[in-house]
């Protein structure tokens, strides 16, 4: 079991797994944190776990431990690859683990449900794979993942604020947001520039108001890409701005960060009714 596990900074130096820049990688070795990321997951017996980006194992340890029947790994880094199969070792028959990028791999497809994607995410990377996941959100029982603190603010900023955007409308369309707690960067190694922040991101039984997937982000792009500016100059290359929002019961004076979600919802329908 875990006892049989060499420290983490032991199988660093073992297996040459200095950061790498280009991966996005900052390893967590605190052990207490891990632990509190895996717990955050809930009850972690039934299904599968999903990790992306395991580096040293530090949470990958830290899911097992906290009793999770499956966890499937996926990892590009072929020196950490090396040390999950000792992991899959010290768990038989607990620890999947693939080789290959997460943006390339279909991760709603994997393992039995209830899946749950727990993660220390690759920063330079994030946002595009949540963006992904969101796709597919039904797939998933629960998503916890760390992100810069902005990232973080952004996915659950209220509208008024000058943190809401396109991130904020899309993932609270489909997500229940609850930022849990926030890292200290001297945790890490190397240190990223920012705070880090966990987040629990719980998939709706169904979308906060219908709307189809890709006109609600070319909605929100085109009204977000210049949100200093009026919903009736901001929507103008979807094409007959002012009846849209005439549809969309929105006023044409309005600015992208006063519409809630159900509002942005509201205009993708009435763009698909043309």
């Amino acid at each position: 079991m875990a006892d049989r596990l060499p420290p983490l900074r032991d199988v660093i130096a073992a297996h040459g797994l200095e950061a790498r820049k280009s991966l996005g990688q900052h390893f967590l070795f605190d052990l207490n944190l891990t632990g509190r990321i895996a717990r955050a997951a809930g009850d972690l017996g039934t299904g599968t776990v999903i990790e992306i980006g395991p580096g040293p194992g530090g949470l990958t340890r830290a899911l097992l431990e906290a009793g999770a029947r499956k966890v499937i790994a996926i990892e590009r880094d072929d020196r950490a690859i090396a040390i999950q199969h000792e992991i899959a070792a010290a768990y038989p028959g607990r620890l999947e683990i693939i080789a290959g990028d997460a943006m390339e791999i279909d991760t709603a497809a994997l393992g039995e449900a209830p899946r749950k994607i727990v993660a220390n995410l690759p920063y330079n990377i994030s946002t595009v794979l949540l963006l992904k996941w969101l796709r597919q959100v039904s797939a998933f029982d629960r998503m916890v993942l760390m992100f810069q603190k902005e990232v973080v603010d952004r996915l659950a900023a209220e509208p008024r604020s000058s943190h809401y955007g396109r991130l904020s409308v899309i993932t609270q369309w489909l997500c229940e947001v609850r930022p849990l707690f926030n890292i200290d960067r001297r945790a890490f190694t190397p240190p990223p520039a920012v705070t880090s922040t966990v987040v629990d991101l719980i998939p709706r039984p169904a979308p906060a108001s219908p709307a189809r997937f890709e006109t609600l982000e070319r909605v929100t792009a085109a009204a977000f890409g210049q949100r200093r500016k009026m919903l009736r100059s901001s929507l103008k290359s979807l094409g007959d701005a002012e009846g849209l929002l005439e549809a969309a019961r929105l006023s044409p004076t309005a600015r992208a960060e006063e519409i809630p979600v159900e509002g942005f919802c509201a205009l993708a329908r009435a763009l698909d009714s043309r």
